[in-house]
């Protein structure tokens, strides 16, 4: 009996980690894709849509825009939210994509990473330099509640959080506007047509 206690045991044991996936290996293969991507001799409008599903995979967009929007999602009703989430989605992906095809060859080397808790890791990199840009530090803020999904929450550049950046600029349109969500719905959209 402890025999098969302590088999099932092991087998348990190895099936949850089995498809646990390490924030910094999770990193470094999201960077190796994208920068496939973006090495391939094909147009922007390609490069950018081949980017916006890595985003679409890899980056918790739903958790960013939740953070962006601040205590302002407390008072949007359920269709306000699907609004806001619809936008803010195009928006992400639009901006994400479109700044980061302008780079022909990143590459970008995992340094270390720091767990912070069962639901966060930092993992430090570097954005190698090239003649034409200098060396950048990036901090990658990985969501890692579920192990076998880990997802980007926030990229740290030279120290400056693109998640906060984002939310403070959100919070000024609202406070420019007297708390009024459909200026920041006009906003999103806006930049999405352009």
């Amino acid at each position: 009996m402890k025999k098969i206690l302590l088999i099932i045991i092991f087998l348990n044991t190895f099936y949850n980690n089995a498809y646990s996936i390490e924030p910094d290996i999770f990193v470094q293969s999201t960077v190796n894709k994208a920068s496939k991507i973006l090495e391939k001799n094909i147009s922007k409008e390609d490069k950018i849509n081949g980017l916006k599903i890595i985003a679409k995979e890899t980056v918790d967009i739903k958790g960013i825009g939740f953070y962006s929007l601040g205590s302002a999602r407390k008072v949007l009703n359920d269709s306000q939210k699907r609004i806001y989430f619809q936008l803010f989605e195009n928006y992400f992906l639009k901006s994400f994509s479109s700044r980061l095809s302008e780079y022909t060859n990143p590459k970008i080397e995992v340094r270390s990473t720091k767990i912070i808790n069962n639901n966060y890791t930092i993992v430090n990199s570097i954005l190698i330099g090239t003649s034409e840009r200098p060396e950048v530090k990036i901090d990658w803020r990985i969501y890692t509640k579920n192990s076998e999904n880990p997802l980007i929450r926030d990229l740290i550049i030279e120290g400056l959080s693109l998640a906060r950046t984002q939310k403070e600029e959100f919070a000024s349109i609202l406070n420019s506007n007297d708390g009024d969500i459909n200026v920041l719905f006009k906003t999103l959209e806006d930049f999405t047509k352009n």
